[in-house]
This record gives structure tokens, sequence and C-alpha cells, in this order.
């Protein structure tokens, strides 16, 4: 089962068709939006601020979403978090990826439809613009993305929303 509970009299909100996969661990002040997938291993802190998570988002394996006094973290809908990314109190607007074991630092804001690298790290208070890829320690926009590649990444989080299905219907606990 998930782990979801509430901290401090706020517990979290969650809709009735998101996914929270076995393994996952949802604290606190978080709202969790219309067909929202959260993979095992995955941390949704929202201890000492708001955590809110938009339609058709997925949070995937071992990735840590948590916030920082005074930041709210949002991601807004159709953002994909990949495995063991670090996303803290910043705001990661619609149809964004966010790479693999990637940091967004507190204060930061990944624009619309951009993508950051695996590995990269969005340092506090910085802003990618829209449409940009954007990878490295620190991170900088290494080009600009046509607007129709928005569709690219919604369709990825979509992906998603239907293997979260798969899961919730197909999956079992087995003893060996």
């Amino acid at each position: 089962m998930a782990g979801i509970y509430a901290f401090e009299g706020k517990a979290p909100q969650i809709h009735p068709s998101a996914y929270i996969a076995p393994g996952a661990t949802v604290i606190g002040d978080v709202t969790i939006g219309e067909d929202v997938n959260i993979w095992p291993g995955a941390v949704l802190r929202g201890d000492v601020g708001a955590i809110v998570i938009g339609a058709r988002c997925n949070v995937q394996d071992g990735a840590v979403i948590h916030v920082e006094t005074g930041h709210t973290t949002v991601l807004e809908e159709d953002v994909t978090v990949g495995h063991l990314a670090l996303v803290h109190g910043c705001h990661v607007e619609s149809a964004c990826l966010i790479g693999m074991s990637s940091t967004v630092l507190s204060g930061a804001r990944v624009g619309e439809g951009s993508i950051v690298g695996g590995g990269g790290v969005v340092l506090e208070g910085q802003e990618i613009p829209p449409f940009s890829v954007a990878a490295g320690v620190p991170a900088k926009v290494r080009k600009s993305l046509d607007p129709a590649t928005r569709e690219q990444r919604v369709k990825h989080a979509a992906g998603y929303v239907e293997l979260a299905r798969r899961h919730r219907e197909g999956l079992a606990e087995y003893e060996v």
C-alpha cells in the first residue's frame, strides 16, 4: 500500500482518478489532481508548505517533491518528473519534462514545454524560459524548442496515465 499521511492536521487531497503506487509516500498539505500517477518510492512531503500537482502529471520511481517555508511547490498539468529527480519549492509550468536524477531548487521556475536534462541542476531562483532545453550543473539553456513539440510531452504524460490504469487493474501482490 501507499503511505498517505496527515501532518499537523493537514491531510493530502487526492483526486479519485489518481494512482498512488505501493511504496509511494504522500505526507501533509499535498493536492493531487485528476489522473496524476505517483510511482513506487516517490515521496511528496508537504510538511512546511503546500505541494500542488496538476492533472495528468507523473512522478516517477524514487523522485522527491518537497517544499521550503515560503515556497509552494507547483507542478502544472502534464508534467513528467523522471526517476530519482528532486523538485523542491519551485514552480514547473505545464507540459515540462524534468529529467531523471535532475534537481530543481527553491524559487526556481521552469517555463511551459521545457525540458530539464537528466542530472541537470536548476539553481535557486533560476528561471528557465518556456520551450527551452536546460542541462548541466548548473543548468544552462542549451537550445530553444518549437512550441509544437509541447504535444510530445503531453502525449508522454498521457502514456503514463494509461500505464497507471494498467497498474491499478493488473498489479497483484505475489508471494514466493
